[in-house]
């Protein structure tokens, strides 16, 4: 017996991080991250990460074994996940969440199972939790990832309290450190320092202020952390129309109109990292 199924879901970008109030702010990037599930008769689940074997793979086996006890109780299901993807890991761009997503759609067709998508959302934030990636479950971060567009969001009660979209005449750059930031490491004491300044964010978001929130709350993560606001000035000096850090960081997501993309990376300049031209994915397939 074998069950196959494929799944698919994409990156997302922070406007306001949801780590402090447990309420957040998230929008879809054309990153993907695949998984190719085949459920078997073995009982075991076995996850081969295609270019990162050394990532662990709580995660996506977590996701994976809540879709199987979920909607086969009965079975002794075990499954083999292989999973790709062209999201960089640990740098901000919500790797985890479009991980858990596309296990989870992989799952369910191949058990040609059909269900709410926020449910199937939960179940991965669920996972996320248990697995210690995130406090929050990072609701906000997986709406964007598979719905598109921007998503804000109560992670606490895990609830879609509002989508909406930025218009599709812009382009994202997207500057990549080469270093990594674990979410195990990030001291939320001093993040919560900033905790009314970054509602003061949220309410911005909610009034579709997206690109200011953006900044303020950008500003707030990298005075908690200590971290260097240089790329998001430069890109701001030379023509960016709002620039910050997303996640806690250290990678920086920078808003440029589409037809002053060429000159902007002509005059821009980075010391290190990589920089990445990608579209926003506002929720069209």
């Amino acid at each position: 017996m074998a069950m196959k199924g494929r799944g698919m879901a994409r990156a997302s970008g922070s406007i306001i991080n949801a780590i402090v109030s447990g309420r957040g702010c998230s929008f879809g990037i054309d990153l993907k991250t695949w998984a190719d599930v085949e459920i078997n008769d073995s009982g075991r689940i076995d996850i081969r990460i295609e270019d990162n074997e050394n990532e662990d793979k709580y995660l996506v086996h977590r996701c994976v074994s809540q879709v199987l006890d979920a909607y086969a109780p009965e079975q002794m299901y075990g499954a083999k996940v292989v999973t790709r993807s062209e999201i960089p890991m640990s740098r901000g761009l919500k790797s985890s969440s479009a991980a858990a997503n596309a296990a989870i759609r992989a799952t369910l067709d191949a058990m040609d199972v059909d269900i709410d998508p926020l449910e199937a959302l939960r179940i991965g934030t669920r996972a996320s939790r248990d697995a210690g990636l995130s406090k929050t479950g990072a609701f906000d971060d997986a709406c964007a990832s598979w719905f598109g567009g921007i998503c804000i969001t109560d992670n606490s009660s895990e609830a879609l309290l509002r989508r909406g979209r930025f218009n599709n005449d812009y382009r994202i750059i997207i500057h990549v450190p080469r270093q990594r930031v674990r979410k195990r490491d990030i001291p939320l004491h001093r993040i919560s320092a900033w905790s009314e300044i970054m509602e003061h964010a949220f309410g911005m978001a909610i009034s579709r202020d997206y690109l200011r929130a953006m900044m303020l709350n950008s500003l707030c993560i990298s005075a908690a952390l200590d971290l260097d606001q240089e790329v998001s000035m430069n890109a701001l000096v030379h023509g960016a129309s709002a620039a910050g850090f997303t996640g806690t960081g250290p990678s920086t997501i920078i808003l440029v109109k589409e037809n002053r993309v060429e000159d902007f990376l002509n005059l821009f300049e980075c010391r290190d990292g990589d920089l990445r031209v990608v579209d926003l994915y506002n929720g069209e397939d």
